[in-house]
């Protein structure tokens, strides 16, 4: 099986920067689209931004300019440098990946979810 694990959450004030990081572990054979989703109380999850594994990189209007993805693939890990904080971006940020394994049944390809980190920015 395949683990995301996610780190670099916490507390910010407005205008503040922060850094996400997920690393995939497991019998990875490929990993395709790698993204980051966030989750506020009562609202939807929403894509923040996704990184493709040639590196095109696709980001939600209300970050773009002030949030980058990157990723390293011979870690497979991805980042998420969060600049400019705003209160509007406290949530849940769920890292995402599009997997393909060795299982047993030979190879499987997977949505894997991260268990999420809280990321607040609020004065």
């Amino acid at each position: 099986q395949v683990q995301l694990v996610e780190s670099g959450g916490g507390l910010v004030q407005p205008g503040g920067s922060l850094r996400l990081s997920c690393a995939a572990s497991g019998s990875i054979f490929s990993i395709y689209n790698m993204g980051w989703y966030r989750q506020a109380p009562g609202k939807q999850r929403e894509l923040v931004a996704q990184i493709t594994s040639g590196g095109t990189t696709n980001y939600a209007d209300s970050v773009k300019g002030r949030f980058t993805i990157s990723r390293d693939n011979a870690k497979n890990t991805v980042f998420l440098q969060m600049n400019s904080l705003k209160p509007e971006d406290t949530a849940v940020y769920y890292c995402n990946a599009d997997v393909l394994y060795k299982s047993r049944s030979g190879y499987t390809r997977e949505d894997i979810w991260g268990q999420g980190t809280q990321v607040t920015a609020n004065s």
